[in-house]
């Protein structure tokens, strides 16, 4: 198991940017494919961006792809999104998410994801 907790949610104006940061306190966090996910209300956990752990190589959803930049750093056991120009339809609740499982491709399928964060929440208003 892998603890990890989210930070850096908030309210931004529509335009605005964030950065969401996810600490992680496995000792073999490099090993780890990462994501982060939203979920919004009555809606199914969304797979935002994903980064894998051999290579850095990367998923993003279509919704977010251009805007978002999903980042890590193993020597501090961090992962980082980079949102710019949010939209209101970006507000959600943001998780941080460990795949323990090597894959040869990065997975946006959470049922493939062993923990997660409590989530972030971010809001962008119009």
């Amino acid at each position: 198991q892998v603890q990890l907790v989210e930070s850096g949610g908030g309210l931004v104006q529509a335009g605005g940017s964030l950065r969401l940061s996810c600490a992680a306190s496995g000792r073999t966090f490099s090993t780890y494919a990462m994501g982060w996910f939203r979920q919004t209300p009555g809606k199914e956990r969304e797979c935002v961006a994903a980064i894998s752990s051999y290579d850095s190589s990367t998923y993003y959803a279509d919704s977010v792809k251009g805007r978002f930049t999903i980042s890590r750093d193993n020597a501090k056991n961090t992962m980082s999104l980079q949102m710019n120009s949010l939209k209101p339809e970006d507000t959600a609740i943001y998780y941080c998410a460990a795949d323990r499982r090597w894959r040869p491709r990065v997975t946006p399928n959470a049922a493939s994801y062993d923990d997660w964060g409590p989530g972030t929440q971010v809001t962008v208003s119009s």
